[in-house]
């Protein structure tokens, strides 16, 4: 029997890259297909050549039988083809009814048919077993609910292929295990799915089969989940064996360099204070809402302190602006990459230097561009960003090596204090193996590193030290020695 989808010798070629090196794997009806590979192994472009974003530079696509060649998105949503970006597809100042039936509104003369409409999207969002109102706004939904209405955009659309691109990311657990009741659901429906995620886990708990790429090129496809093994995905994806992800090492500690005295703003429930000794990690961990990235804000300038002090190496560290911290030695790696790290439509060089800039002027009135071009070199060969040079765009970039390029801004500075707010997400397993590794030698270097992460698994296997926080406030403090699942969670989790 055919299979549903098919791609055969995908190949897709930029200007001095080529993405994508004769790819072919098939995806069944009824099946959920994995996609696994690090940042740049070309995942998001095969997913772009299906929605017919990009043209493929060679190879075919085949959907039930028939060769199929998408000129438009236009062209991919017409042939059954949905894909549900990690950056969704919505338009946040419309309402729920008019983003779920957006392009083919149902009309009535010259108007369009509110009754129909209200009926279509209340009857779509039953399905999808959501509370919403359909007259709400998009940008006053959670994001959850968010992707819970692209997906009944799919739906409406009548797709009967859909995929998933690192769709956890940003979901709290209770709207994951909501997510994957959908996905199943679509599962049993006979829809074909494709799922990327860099969470292990979730490619086990959902996926019949799974495609490895690296570098552009298919390494290998599983079609028995069941004679697969975590390891062995890592070694196919990364081309080396990494049997301890987190690779820590005990390090000498010094004195305090950072501290935090009763610092209170928005987002926390109550004065907070803690401290970091030089050669020091500290992880912050806490459910969504405990309150973690407000206090990153407020310590780095990005959001207004009520009260409360920041020093470093005993000096007291004025917090009223971003600048005034970096001024201060104090850094900062945000949560969100694309709206708050980045400026993706610049060079990575640009990136690279946008900070340290004020160093590197000639006569103090003109821009070093020889200097600079040696600053990003180096950084680009010390830390492994991928990139053809340092005149990409960033955006361009993995996720992964645009958060090396972020750090790469810092490390260009005078910065002894490094908090990194979800340093990992959404990027894969070799990119987190590296990003750990700076994060060790930062502290090896007498730096002060502090970062927050979802994963309690990274938090144990990377801190020196645990603070758990909930509702606003720190719960507690635990040394690595005392600090294990049961303990944080316990301390973490509601007690009502």
């Amino acid at each position: 029997m055919a299979h549903y989808l098919e791609f055969k010798n995908i190949t897709k070629e930029f200007p001095g890259v080529k993405a994508l090196d004769s790819v072919s794997f098939s995806v069944d009806k009824g099946s959920v297909h994995g996609l696994l590979g690090e940042n740049g192994a070309g995942k998001s472009t095969l997913l772009k050549t299906l929605s017919g974003v990009h043209q493929p530079t060679g190879g075919e696509i085949y959907i039930d039988g028939q060769k199929k060649v998408f000129n438009s998105t236009r062209d991919s949503l017409d042939a059954g083809v949905s894909i549900i970006y990690q950056e969704l597809n919505l338009v946040p100042e419309m309402t729920v009814s008019e983003n779920l039936m957006l392009g083919h509104l149902p009309k009535k003369n010259p108007f369009i048919d509110k009754k129909k409409l209200r009926e279509i999207a209340e009857r779509k969002i039953e399905e999808l077993a959501e509370d919403i109102d359909p007259n709400t706004k998009i940008k006053d939904l959670s994001i959850g609910q968010r992707q819970m209405i692209e997906i009944g955009k799919a739906l409406l659309q009548n797709s009967r292929i859909i995929a998933f691109d690192e769709p956890t990311s940003s979901l709290s657990q209770r709207e994951v295990e909501h997510l994957f009741e959908i996905i199943r659901g679509l599962k049993k429906q006979g829809y074909a799915i494709i799922y990327i995620s860099h969470r292990m886990e979730e490619i086990f708990e959902l996926c019949d089969s799974v495609t490895v790429l690296r570098d552009g090129q298919k390494i290998e496809t599983f079609n028995n989940m069941e004679e697969v093994t975590h390891d062995l995905l890592v070694k196919r994806m990364v081309g080396r064996e990494i049997t301890d992800i987190y690779g820590y090492e005990p390090r000498e500690q010094g004195e305090v360099i950072f501290e935090v005295d009763d610092i209170y703003g928005e987002g926390l429930s109550e004065k907070v204070n803690f401290s970091v000794a030089a050669g020091e990690i500290v992880g912050f961990f806490g459910l969504v809402g405990a309150g973690r990235s407000e206090l990153l804000k407020l310590v780095y300038g990005a959001k207004p302190v009520e009260s409360g002090k920041v020093k470093v190496h005993g000096k007291e560290v004025k917090v009223d602006s971003p600048s005034a911290a970096i001024k201060g030695g104090v850094s900062l790696l945000p949560e969100d990459r694309k709206d708050e790290g980045i400026i993706p439509v610049r060079s990575v060089n640009e990136n690279i230097n946008i900070s340290c800039r004020r160093h590197i002027l000639k006569s103090n009135l003109f821009l070093d561009k020889e200097k600079e071009q040696e600053n990003t070199e180096y950084y680009i060969d010390k830390l492994g960003i991928k990139t053809p040079s340092g005149e990409q765009l960033i955006g361009n970039l993995s996720g992964g090596n645009q958060q090396k390029a972020i750090l790469a801004r810092w490390l260009s500075e005078k910065i002894d204090i490094f908090l990194m707010d979800e340093p990992t997400r959404g990027i894969d397993v070799g990119a987190k193996y590296e990003i750990y590794k700076i994060m060790y030698q930062l502290a090896k270097e007498g730096k002060g590193v502090v970062f927050v992460s979802s994963d309690l698994p990274e938090v144990l296997g990377v801190a020196d030290r645990v603070i758990v926080m909930r509702d606003g406030k720190v719960i507690g403090s635990l040394s690595r020695e005392e600090a294990n699942d049961e303990k944080v969670l316990s301390m973490a989790l509601p007690t009502k």
